[in-house]
């Protein structure tokens, strides 16, 4: 069934076939996604030669093990390691006094402390006690990390010197850290990974995956804090930046995250401490985002946790007769919601307490079904 795929070809899987639970089927039919509530019964086998789709097979999970061992060499062990990783544990984050746990899927608040993001700028500006409050309520309404930015990330926003975006965050990230909330640091500008987790940022999340700044690899390990890596086709000014588009855009951001993880551990960030995030709304297009969406569970393969973050962004508008950024509530919980069950560690929400809610639902459920017999 697959001894025709070259052994040059890209090869990914994704877990499919979900089932509730385990209880009652044949022994080695299903298998568990991490250390979640996720069970499936077949992975989806793509493989690609060049931007030419050579292979999509289903292959039952019962079936796995004899299926790969008609790959070449290379590509059987590929098969196997992606497999491996779909099923391997993944790592609490150890955040001083903290510990984020990942059997069930986390929220991260969005905290910007910008006058120009797409959503919420200016609301949080030039009062550091009033966006620190807002953290509190988040945290208080569920949130595990309180995200906090100091630059745009929207298409063709400006550039800020690192000076303003220190000054804006720092101050809001002292207040929340020493009240004992977890927060991470939105940015992709070196010195301000430095001032920020010297106040108290527990996380560097990069939506560059530390290739913005030359220096961001370095502090990063330095600081020895975990890190999350986001997919943009672009490390300069304007993340969004694409010109030559996608092949497969699912196998395509998988590539890079896969390099960026291995180019952490090489210069010295251990595994444990790395988060992916594929990066919905980067330089994607509406089709390039609902296949990422769809293909969410492919990114399971990486053996890290999943970070998701589609709260108020483009797509929802799209698909919502133009819906403004203030009206995209239900899709951002639907979002929320359809991440969860494609096995994401972590959704980064506008709306703490409508999307825990979301999460309890789905937490109830996944516990009703695993638990009936």
């Amino acid at each position: 069934m697959l001894s025709h795929i070259p052994a040059r070809a890209r090869l990914y899987l994704r877990p499919t076939w979900f089932v509730p639970s385990p209880i009652g089927l044949p022994d080695g039919s299903a298998s568990r996604m991490g250390n979640g509530l996720i069970w499936f019964q077949a992975y989806e086998l793509t493989a690609l030669s060049g931007d030419e789709r050579v292979a999509r097979v289903t292959v039952p999970v019962a079936e796995f093990a004899e299926a790969v061992a008609g790959l070449p060499d290379p590509l059987a062990e590929r098969a196997r390691r992606l497999a491996a990783n779909i099923s391997a544990q993944r790592q609490p984050l150890v955040l001083g006094e903290r510990t984020i746990r990942f059997d069930a899927p986390q929220v991260m608040a969005i905290l910007n402390v910008t006058p120009d993001s797409f959503s919420d700028g200016g609301r949080h500006m030039d009062d550091p006690q009033a966006a620190a409050d807002a953290g509190f309520a988040m945290a208080a309404a569920g949130a595990a990390l309180i995200d906090v930015g100091g630059e745009s990330t929207r298409p063709r926003a400006p550039k800020v010197w690192e000076g303003d975006e220190i000054a804006r965050v720092v101050p809001v990230i002292e207040r929340l850290a020493a009240a004992g909330v977890p927060v991470s640091i939105d940015t992709r500008k070196a010195a301000v990974m430095e001032a920020a987790v010297a106040a108290g940022a527990r996380v560097i999340n990069d939506v560059s995956a530390l290739l913005h700044d030359p220096r961001s690899m370095e502090v990063a390990v330095t600081a020895g804090c975990p890190v999350i890596l986001m997919h943009a086709p672009s490390a300069g000014d304007d993340p969004h930046e694409n010109p030559g588009g996608y092949g497969d855009v699912v196998a395509d951001v998988f590539d890079m995250l896969e390099a960026r993880i291995d180019a952490c551990v090489s210069a010295g960030i251990e595994r444990g401490r790395i988060m992916v995030d594929p990066g919905l709304g980067f330089g994607k297009s509406l089709a390039d985002n609902l296949a990422l969406v769809n293909g969410l569970a492919t990114f399971q393969g990486l053996g890290v946790p999943l970070l998701f973050a589609g709260s108020r962004k483009r797509l929802i508008g799209a698909l919502s007769n133009e819906a403004p950024a203030a009206d995209r509530l239900g899709g951002s919980v639907a979002l929320a919601f359809r991440a969860a069950q494609l096995g994401a560690q972590m959704v980064r929400v506008h709306d703490v307490r409508e999307s825990v809610q979301a999460l309890h639902l789905w937490r109830g459920l996944a516990d009703a079904g695993l638990s009936a017999v």
